[in-house]
């Protein structure tokens, strides 16, 4: 069984920064991608920023510059250095992976329970 471990979700000050990292643990042969994705109340889930196992990212156009991933592919984790939060990135957040578990032969999406992050103006 995948599980994915999140942690650093908190209350901020707009301008502040934060990391929310996510690990997963447990029999994996192998990651293809993790990423956070967020949903705020009333609204659908969104893709934040994603990586891939060679290292390639792509974000939303919300948090271009202000947000950066990266990933430890040796401990399955993946981070998300988020600065200059505004209210408007009030949202629990998610991380997501991509996962060939061991003694699989198929990759398939697993998610984590979520953090809260919350900016106050």
């Amino acid at each position: 069984q995948v599980q994915l471990v999140e942690s650093g979700g908190e209350l901020v000050h707009a301008g502040d920064s934060l990391r929310l990292s996510c690990t997963a643990p447990g029999s994996i042969f192998s990651i293809n991608a993790m990423g956070w994705y967020r949903q705020a109340p009333g609204k659908e889930r969104e893709l934040v920023a994603r990586i891939t196992r060679g290292g390639s990212t792509n974000y939303a156009d919300s948090v271009k510059g202000r947000f950066t991933i990266s990933s430890d592919n040796s401990k399955n984790t993946v981070f998300l250095q988020m600065s200059s939060l505004i209210p408007e990135d009030t949202a629990v957040y998610y991380c997501y992976a991509r996962v060939r578990p061991s003694g699989g032969s198929y990759y398939s999406d697993y998610w984590g329970q979520g953090t809260q992050v919350t900016v106050s103006s």
